[in-house]
């Protein structure tokens, strides 16, 4: 126990004095040198890659048609989409059952004009007014030939049923014009998805050829090792493999991409691919989005609720136009005759005035049927109005709430891609100073070309969220 502090103390004296000896003395009144900073020591730089050839690295070929601005979308889907003009059509539809119910209320006019000829007739004498007496003259029985003619005119005076029919038919045309409205809100939509998809079907099908050109530079640097003697076969074949792996993806992207491309065309009315400029500013179709749609202010105001509405209006009204089948109704007609048989006793010319009273008494049962039938059809459109409130209701909310989901979405995904590629420089790196394997080279590879096909989806889906969130609950009146 006593040996400890002197083997200390001598071992301090030791330090100290071949401190001293070490260094030369200072003089005392000098401040002590700083310590210099320790030299950085520099990264490892990769060696400049290998140039690469292949055929399937030349990208698809642009499409003769493409869409540059939202403006030519909506002149494409103006000229040529066929459910813009469905739709129209079925307003003039409405707009011709309209006209048809007001003709119900208003005079109508018949004209009729017959000819006769009897094949079989018998002679007979006929009264007939001669001088100043009357005489006989002989005739045949009946008329062998004659013409009678006959003008009908008749106006409802007293028809509920008729005058009801009106205003049922002007709430179906507000309906077509709503379907008109939602149509549009549709077909933006539907355009905006297909543009939204090309854009990035055109980035994955880049990121693929990147893909394949990384994965051919790759398979050089692994062939140059085994021939140099410091690599194996094994690491070739990993090479090749990662290869094919790239050529298959990048065959598939190839075909997602024309999909979309004649996706697009089919949203505008053409049948063809339709593509989209690499120009093409994909942020600004958010503002055009809004600039051509405007937000309702509720959800029962988005068109096709309000449709629905319309509609649930009109079962309603169709359970009172069948209770007016049980009124009477009153009409005033005046008929002109007129015939060329020439009896002597009457005129061949004859004109009257009714009033006609038209009661309702028994049909077999087909007026209380249709009763039956109207209440059935208000029950199911009113449950028709609240199931597409509660869906749309969820949708607005999802759309809404889409938005901040996908920018988490692509914030993780920018992460995951930073962290990717920062494994796949060290694992270069390391593989190009023999530390690592060509399994580990790979799969790093591997994983960076998925996190950045996962980043260029997750970009263009937040887009699509933010167009889907606009959308959702707008009205489009382009």
């Amino acid at each position: 126990m006593r040996r400890t502090p002197l083997s200390a103390a001598l071992f301090v004296v030791s330090f100290v004095s071949r401190a001293a000896l070490a260094q030369p003395a200072e003089p005392p009144a000098r401040a002590p040198v700083p310590t210099p900073p320790a030299p950085t020591v520099p990264t490892a730089q990769l060696p400049p890659e290998p140039e690469v050839d292949d055929p399937m690295l030349a990208a698809v070929a642009r499409p003769k048609t493409e869409i540059a601005t939202w403006e030519d979308a909506l002149r494409h889907v103006r000229a040529r989409s066929t459910d813009l003009r469905i739709a129209a059509q079925e307003i003039a539809r409405a707009e011709a059952q309209s006209r048809i119910a007001l003709a119900g209320a208003l005079t109508t006019v018949t004209g009729q004009g017959t000819y006769t000829h009897n094949i079989i007739t018998n002679p007979t004498l006929q009264p007939a007014r001669a001088g100043s007496g009357y005489g006989f003259r002989p005739v045949r029985t009946p008329f062998p030939d004659f013409v009678n003619g006959s003008l009908v005119a008749s106006q409802p005076v007293f028809a509920m049923r008729s005058w009801y029919a009106i205003g049922t038919a002007e709430h179906n045309e507000s309906i077509a014009h709503l379907s008109l409205e939602d149509t549009k809100r549709l077909i933006a939509l539907n355009v905006a998805n297909a543009i939204v998809g090309v854009v990035t079907a055109e980035r994955l099908a880049e990121l693929n050829r990147l893909g394949l050109r990384n994965a051919l530079t790759r398979l050089e640097l692994a062939k140059r090792r085994s021939t140099l003697g410091s690599g194996t076969g094994l690491d070739v074949v990993r090479a090749r493999q990662d290869v094919e792996t790239a050529r298959a993806v990048l065959v598939a992207g190839d075909e997602s991409l024309r999909q979309s491309r004649e996706a697009l065309g089919l949203a505008l009315g053409l049948p063809e691919q339709v593509g989209v400029p690499p120009t093409v500013d994909i942020n600004g179709l958010e503002a055009s989005a809004r600039a051509s749609c405007k937000a309702a202010p509720t959800i029962d105001d988005r068109p096709d609720l309000a449709a629905l509405h319309e509609r649930t209006e009109v079962a309603r009204r169709l359970v009172k136009d069948a209770k007016y089948q049980f009124v009477p109704t009153v009409d005033v007609r005046s008929a002109v005759g007129t015939t060329t048989i020439d009896t002597g006793a009457a005129p061949n010319t004859t004109w009257n005035v009714q009033a006609v009273l038209t009661v309702p008494i028994w049909d077999g049962g087909i007026r209380y049927g249709n009763l039956r039938d109207t209440r059935a059809q208000e029950i199911i459109a009113g449950q028709r109005l609240e199931a597409a409130r509660r869906q749309a209701t969820i949708e607005v909310t999802q759309a809404r709430r889409g938005v901040s989901v996908a920018e988490d979405r692509r914030r993780v995904a920018g992460e995951t891609r930073d962290l990717a590629a920062e494994n796949d420089r060290l694992t270069r790196t390391a593989y190009l100073e023999g530390r690592g394997t060509s399994l580990e080279l790979v799969t790093a590879a591997q994983a960076l070309r998925e996190a950045e096909i996962q980043l260029a989806v997750r970009d263009f889906e937040l887009v699509r969220a933010r167009v889907l969130a606009i959308l959702a609950l707008a009205s489009c009146p382009w």
